[in-house]
C-alpha cells in the first residue's frame, strides 16, 4: 500500500488495545500502511488519555513517534484559523479539535486517506465541498 494516511485516534488506540473490539482490523491495516503514518498532537493528546485511562500508560504511543512510525509535524499554531473555522462550521456534529486538525491535514495532503473509526468523517469536507478519502472498518481492503 502507498500514499499519505493520516491517522485518528480510533484506529491508534484500537490497534494498541488488544481488548478493543475494532483491535483486530486497526492492527491488520495499520501494518498494512507504509509508515510514517501522518497524525497530530491532538489525535496523540486523545490517545495518551484512553491508553493511560484504559490500560495506566500510554508508552506504546511514544514508542510509535521514537519509531518513526508517526509523523506528528502538523503546527495548530500555524493552521488554527482553519482549524478554528472548521470547528465553527461542524459545531451541530461537534467536530473535536483532534477531527478538524485531519481534515485540514487533508486539505494539504491531496491525495491522502484518512484512517478512521469515527463515523463524521462521512460529514466533513476538505476544501468546503470535497469529499475525504477514508478507510474504515466497512471500506473494500482493495481501496488502500
Amino acid at each position: 500500500m502507498s500514499g499519505s494516511y493520516l491517522l485518528d485516534t480510533g484506529p491508534l488506540v484500537s490497534a494498541i488495545a488488544t481488548r478493543d473490539s475494532n483491535h483486530q482490523w486497526s492492527r491488520e491495516i495499520v501494518e498494512k500502511l507504509k509508515p510514517p503514518l501522518i497524525t497530530c498532537e491532538a489525535v496523540i493528546t486523545e490517545a495518551c488519555f484512553l491508553l493511560h485511562r484504559t490500560f495506566g500508560t500510554s508508552d506504546p504511543i511514544f514508542h510509535l513517534i521514537d519509531g518513526g512510525y508517526l509523523d506528528v509535524r502538523f503546527s495548530l499554531a500555524e493552521e488554527q484559523p482553519r482549524v478554528r473555522k472548521l470547528m465553527l462550521k461542524y459545531a451541530d456534529t461537534p467536530m473535536s479539535l483532534a477531527d478538524a486538525c485531519l481534515v485540514r491535514m487533508a486539505e494539504f495532503h491531496d491525495n491522502s486517506r484518512v484512517l478512521t473509526l469515527d463515523s463524521d468523517f462521512h460529514v466533513y469536507r476538505k476544501h468546503g465541498d470535497q469529499m475525504i478519502d477514508l478507510i474504515t472498518p466497512g471500506s473494500v481492503p482493495s481501496q488502500y
